[in-house]
């Protein structure tokens, strides 16, 4: 169903914005209106990450887990269908030139055309950020792929939806560090178990680990929140 409505925003270059929210959005979410109203200017939203998915079954309202790292060769493969060219936005120059051949090897036909590492202290809402989409709508990119890291990628796409309206934007983390080879994905297997944030955590636990803690802590909140969702949806249907 996603991929049938991205296709046709492709097809009919018109742009969209989709971002992939896990649990550490939601804490950030909490506090932060600046990125509340980010995530509220998003076209699509995707579960990243298990503990979302069993939330949406929680509540009632399942949603399929699509992980910003999953879905990058999966968009690529729409864009190149659909003819429409590619930019790669953030990270380092090294890791977006790696990651634009290893694209272009893995899906013929692609089109990527416009690399940009933005500068140390980028702001997304700024002369740089607005530069840059100034650049990809009079080349007339159909695709940006924008690996910032929350919340500076959910700002950008949201000022992009209004300076780039013919783009469609994909927030997806370290998802080009992956295909680039710079950082490792954990292993199929403990990704299967749903034991990839226990893979990241122990490779910068300094970093990862105060991020985790405060994710645990939100979710029996979490829990009653989804619970009650799916109290009142069912008492709608009964009254109805």
């Amino acid at each position: 169903m996603l991929k049938a409505k991205i296709s046709n925003r492709f097809h009919e270059r018109d742009g969209f914005a989709l971002a992939t929210i896990n649990l550490d959005h939601l804490v950030k979410l909490g506090h932060d209106q600046a990125f509340l109203t980010s995530y509220q200017a998003q076209d699509f939203i995707v579960a990243d990450g298990r503990p979302i998915t069993w939330l949406s079954y929680l509540a009632n309202q399942p949603v399929d887990l699509m992980p910003g790292s999953d879905m990058v060769t999966p968009l690529a493969e729409l864009a190149a269908s659909a003819k429409a060219k590619v930019a790669l936005v953030g990270s380092s120059e090294a890791v977006l030139q790696k990651a634009g051949a290893e694209l272009s090897r893995r899906v013929p036909g692609l089109e990527v055309v416009y690399v940009r590492a933005p500068s140390r202290g980028f702001d997304p809402f700024g002369a740089e950020a607005r530069g840059i989409l100034q650049d990809l709508d009079a080349q007339d990119i159909g695709l940006c792929f924008i690996a910032l890291g929350a919340p500076k990628q959910e700002h950008f796409a949201r000022l992009g939806r209004e300076l780039a309206p013919r783009t469609g934007f994909a927030s997806i983390g370290a998802g080009l560090d992956f295909i680039a080879g710079a950082q490792r994905r954990a292993p199929r297997l403990m990704r299967k178990l749903a034991l990839e944030w226990l893979w990241r955590m122990l490779s910068n636990p300094l970093r990862l680990m105060p991020r985790y803690v405060k994710c645990i802590l939100i979710l029996p909140g979490q829990v009653v929140h989804a619970l009650r969702l799916r109290m009142d949806a069912g008492a709608v249907r009964r009254e109805s």
